[in-house]
């Protein structure tokens, strides 16, 4: 059993190649089957997507590798050549490292934030419903999420870090003099929509509004805020009436596109519109980038941003990176025990086995009228010669050299640390 993890992220992607292997989350158990259908054996499987990553842990045979390389190229649509230049694959202790690392806050665009926590639980519950879920991923990704809290209770890792929801304020309030006068629009009902409509709160703008495909949704994280409610079919409508739009929905194409934004600026009379896409894949058409007025940031626009503060925390880093070396050697001490589980089956079958010979023996001797001291002696020397006779057997053959290395693993194993006879005689010469 061997455990690998193989995936693409914002340091080794660019956000239009992210967003082809983006998975909403009722999206990853339909998602797993697939790939499981399409490997040999049905590893294990768990499938972790969010706008920062998109990465496929599994625990199966090494060579389910390559095959599940060919079915994430197929399924993003582009060719392997291409895949392979942006991802990383990672096995055995990197695999667990990685995750814990991840689970951890160390490897987010946003060092230490906690978002991504949940979201591995989200990713680990979805695969359960898959069915994809086994022993060996379900003891990683718990114990990612102890090692996780270790990380954060016993370091600062999480201090003073600077979220995307947070950067985005920071960003609006570098063009807007005053965020108590304009009017923010976001579109979504997710957590990070709820994060960054929570900081704009904090600012009290003129006015809010929540936009969402699903009104009832909607409603309810506007009653938070005080926030008005709209329909995405207004958005066209109604965009040029807002000072700043954060969006973050799990739309595969785009909800905003370069026409609407134009007729939105024409009627503003070219006032200046703060724009933040936080979906993975995009939200809004990345060439309204390019209009005059138009201030649109995406996730990885602002890595800058939340960057600040960062070498602070490299003390903590530290810290971390020693809980997680802890973590990762106990995972790989319980995987190595794992793959005696088929041994020590077998043995407790045989063992049961010759248990249930010798108690038949020993009933029918009974019948007979033996007495119960001899039935007894009977049925412990024939448990005892059962279990000794390979190791005994073992121990007449064989050369010279591989009859001592027998004498050395039977002595360990039945004489409790006591030497063999005849190394005893060995060492009194």
């Amino acid at each position: 059993m061997s455990v690998w993890a193989l995936g693409l992220n914002h340091r080794t992607a660019p956000l239009d190649l992210r967003g082809r292997f983006a998975y909403a989350l009722d999206q990853i158990a339909p998602t797993l089957r697939g790939l499981r259908q399409s490997l040999a054996r049905h590893p294990e499987a768990a499938l972790l997507s969010t706008c920062n990553r998109t990465e496929i842990y599994c625990a199966g045979d090494h060579n389910d590798l390559d095959h599940a390389f060919d079915w994430l190229a197929l399924s993003g649509g582009v060719s392997p050549d291409l895949l392979r230049l942006h991802t990383y694959v990672l096995q055995g202790d990197q695999a667990a490292r990685h995750a814990f690392r991840v689970a951890s806050g160390l490897d987010s665009m946003v060092l230490g934030e906690p978002q991504i926590l949940g979201q591995i639980k989200d990713a680990v519950r979805a695969a359960e419903d898959a069915g994809a879920m086994g022993t060996t991923l379900h003891q990683l990704f718990q114990r990612s999420f102890t090692v996780a809290k270790e990380v954060r209770t016993s370091t600062e890792i999480g201090a003073h870090s600077i979220s995307m929801a947070a950067a985005a304020v920071r960003l609006a309030s570098q063009l807007f003099e005053d965020l108590g006068d304009i009017r923010v629009l976001f579109i979504g009902a997710g957590e990070m929509i709820e994060l960054a409509a929570t900081h704009f709160a904090a600012k009290s703008p003129k006015a809010m509004a929540i936009a969402n495909r699903t009104l009832e949704r909607g409603e309810k994280l506007a009653g938070r805020f005080g926030a008005e409610v709209m329909r995405l079919a207004e958005l066209p409508s109604r965009l040029h009436e807002f000072d700043a739009v954060i969006s973050c929905t799990a739309s595969t194409l785009p909800i905003i596109g370069l026409g609407a934004v134009e007729r939105a600026i024409k009627l503003r009379k070219h006032r200046p519109m703060f724009m933040v896409d936080l979906a993975v894949p995009s939200d809004i058409e990345p060439e309204v980038k390019a209009l005059p007025d138009i201030y649109l940031y995406t996730v990885d626009d602002l890595a800058q941003v939340v960057q600040t503060g960062k070498d602070s925390r490299q003390a903590a880093v530290a810290q971390a990176e020693v809980i997680i070396d802890a973590g990762v050697q106990n995972f790989m001490h319980w995987l190595s025990q794992r793959r005696n589980v088929p041994l020590i089956r077998q043995i407790n079958a045989q063992t049961d086995q010759w248990r249930a010979l010798e108690i038949a023996r020993a009933k029918r001797l009974l019948a007979k009228g033996e007495p119960i001291d001899a039935v007894l002696d009977a049925l412990t020397h024939g448990l005892t010669q059962k279990m000794l006779h390979g190791a005994l057997a073992e121990l007449r053959e064989g050369d010279a050299s591989s009859r001592e290395a027998t004498a050395h693993t039977v002595s360990r194993l039945f004489l409790r640390g006591q030497l063999p006879k005849t190394q005893l005689i060995d060492k009194e010469r």
